[in-house]
């Protein structure tokens, strides 16, 4: 008898400091929040904050930052706050479902598909809408007559021949000036036996030399305006995107350019001073 009093004592003993302890709080689930949002909330890595998908609050669940990332810039986005977060896709589904509807956390409404061929999507979007109805497919990617990138290159590319037809033109009057000031000397070289040959290449060889200077002058000009005209943006929109990017393509297609322009205006300044006779070219 006595043994059983001691031991229901101690077991009495040992259940009391159980007993009283509060129960251990449950770890909040982690979640990742953008740079922009960190910032202007003030908050820090390993703080709790309170998520809810309404702005009242309501059914809203804690959660621990647990790191920090950089929205993946979007040039529809540019101007936007990305003030956003990034959660698991099982307290996402707890932190949007209607609780008035038990079947919202076991539904989608949207599901993206990527087809193993992309000209299959028609085809794919008539079987779906075949099999169930009210059930549409439709393609994510932007359309080429409507797409705003687009439009915009093609103005690209309607500026660039603007651009090519006035240097063009400025290149040959330079050229054709600097054929008017070396008439003498042409004319001398003429007189003298030199052949039209040697003064032809003598020319084109200067225009392309002149084309290609101008056409590296327009490179670097242009990977500063990049370098300034990115750092501005980003600043003003705080944001990663590349606004301006002048790649290796662009660098040789305008020294590709540049090559049958030189011959060409070079060609055009030494027909002016070869299509007349040599004692004509000399002016005294």
């Amino acid at each position: 008898m006595g043994r059983r009093l001691l031991l229901a004592l101690l077991l009495l003993l040992t259940a009391a400091p159980l007993a009283s302890a509060p129960p251990a709080e449950t770890e909040a689930p982690s979640v990742l929040i953008s740079r922009q949002l960190l910032r202007d909330a003030h908050l820090a890595v390993g703080d709790i904050v309170l998520l809810s998908a309404d702005r009242a609050g309501s059914h809203g669940g804690r959660f621990r930052i647990a790191g920090v990332y950089e929205p993946t810039p979007d040039p529809m986005k540019y101007n936007v706050e990305r003030l956003e977060a990034r959660l698991h896709l099982p307290d996402l589904i707890r932190l949007t479902a209607n609780p008035a509807d038990p079947q919202s956390a076991e539904s989608v409404s949207v599901v993206n598909v990527r087809l193993a061929d992309p000209a299959d999507a028609d085809r794919f979007a008539t079987d779906v809408a075949r099999r169930s109805v009210g059930l549409v497919a439709r393609p994510t990617a932007r359309g080429a007559d409507g797409d705003l990138f687009t439009v915009l290159e093609r103005f690209h590319v309607a500026i660039a021949a603007v651009t090519m037809v006035g240097s063009t033109a400025f290149l040959l009057a330079l050229m054709v000036i600097r054929a008017e000031e070396r008439r003498d000397m042409v004319g001398m070289l003429r007189l003298i036996g030199v052949s039209r040959r040697s003064i032809v290449v003598e020319i084109l060889i200067e225009g392309v030399l002149v084309a290609l200077a101008g056409a590296i002058f327009g490179v670097l000009l242009a990977a500063a305006a990049q370098y300034g005209i990115n750092r501005f943006f980003q600043a003003r929109y705080d944001t990663t995107l590349v606004f301006v990017r002048v790649t290796g393509s662009i660098v040789v297609r305008c020294l590709v350019i540049a090559l049958p322009v030189g011959v060409v205006t070079g060609a055009a300044a030494a027909w002016t001073l070869l299509r007349r006779a040599p004692a004509s070219l000399i002016r005294r």
